[in-house]
């Protein structure tokens, strides 16, 4: 076989490998549209899309060395497609100043992870202190735990935030603003719940949303597998597959019934809404698409840089502040905090 015949070969094997990584690329994108009860393949490549995007970027360079200029349109086409989903993720804009003269609320979302469980209130000062520094009125926690020793949080907390809103035990708003109704939304056979509360502020009425939304089941797998392994079990590699994809699939599911909860109240609402907590899925899923709605992201709106919200080994974006679009956002940030293996998102919004 000739040199050509080797090099058309090879060109022609790199030309079906992108036009996979295109069709699979664009899936992705859509898969967000797709309810993952009965699309699960197609739900599940939203996960994958940072590697798909990675890998039409190495095809691109590929083409460009290979001077196979119109092969080179594919992966530019794809990955300009993409911009939007990244945009979810990192904004290029600069950082905004916040304006201390304009009227504006700061609201919070943290999931704290029970303060670490810890038997003192060293965790619990630390973050209130923090919420005074970035002079935060309401403030959405997850995983919260009020019993710390003979003390309580939520007594801790009262002086700078005076109303507070209960959702289940791990659930709560805190206000600097009076609190004038609430709602606790229990997810049935789970731990996890949503709630709202009505916030007047200066004579407007604001219903905030807190959401804590189903786990992936990653990390418990992961868990329960190192048991085994320090038992001295064998852990076959296709078992645990086939069970962090168990979980996943399951997860995105039970997800998937969970925001349309949430969605469904939120347009049922009569007041404007801002919608925020963990929701344990990335940017473009399905359950992102469906807590969105009509409502605006935050971060795509006016935050800057690259957002990643939890701290463990997957770097990704599950934490969110979203808003109707009635209101205006401002500045939308987070803040590095070590005390839980999330970290806060911040957000102003004009008045």
């Amino acid at each position: 076989m000739g040199k050509r015949a080797v090099k058309r070969y090879f060109s022609l094997m790199f030309l079906i490998v992108q036009i996979v990584l295109s069709i699979f690329t664009f899936v992705g994108l859509f898969g967000g549209d797709s309810n993952p009860v009965g699309h699960t393949a197609s739900a599940m490549l939203v996960y994958a899309l940072p590697l798909l995007i990675a890998a039409n970027l190495v095809m691109l360079v590929y083409w460009l060395v290979m001077r196979q200029w119109i092969w080179t349109s594919l992966p530019v086409v794809t990955v300009l497609c993409c911009i939007p989903y990244i945009g979810t993720m990192y904004q290029l804009r600069p950082s905004a100043d916040e304006d201390p003269g304009q009227r504006s609320l700061k609201i919070a979302s943290y999931n704290v992870a029970r303060f670490g469980r810890e038997a003192v209130t060293f965790i619990t000062h630390d973050i209130l202190a923090e919420m005074k520094k970035q002079k935060v009125d309401v403030l959405c926690l997850q995983e919260y735990n009020d019993e710390v020793g003979d003390k309580k949080n939520i007594d801790i907390y009262k002086d700078y935030f005076p109303y507070n809103a209960r959702g289940n035990a791990d659930m709560i708003v805190f206000s600097r603003y009076p609190i004038r109704a609430s709602k606790n939304m229990p997810f049935e056979q789970t731990n996890n719940s949503a709630m709202w509360a009505d916030v007047e502020i200066n004579g407007k009425m604001i219903r905030v949303f807190n959401a804590h939304l189903e786990t992936t089941g990653f990390n418990r797998t992961m868990h329960q597998a190192g048991k085994m392994v320090m038992r001295g079990q064998t852990v076959e590699t296709n078992a645990l597959i086939n069970a962090i994809y168990g979980n996943y699939t399951l997860g995105m599911i039970i997800r998937a019934g969970q925001a349309a909860m949430v969605a469904n109240e939120v347009r049922n609402s009569n007041h404007p809404c801002i919608v925020c907590g963990d929701f344990n899925d990335v940017p473009y899923s399905y359950v992102y698409n469906t807590m969105l709605g009509n409502m605006v992201d935050g971060f795509k709106e006016c935050g800057s840089g690259w957002m990643s919200t939890y701290r463990g080994n997957k770097p990704v974006r599950i934490d969110y502040i979203f808003h109707d679009k009635q209101l205006q956002g401002i500045n939308y940030y987070k803040l590095p905090l070590t005390y839980s293996d999330h970290v806060p998102v911040f957000m102003q919004i004009a008045l």
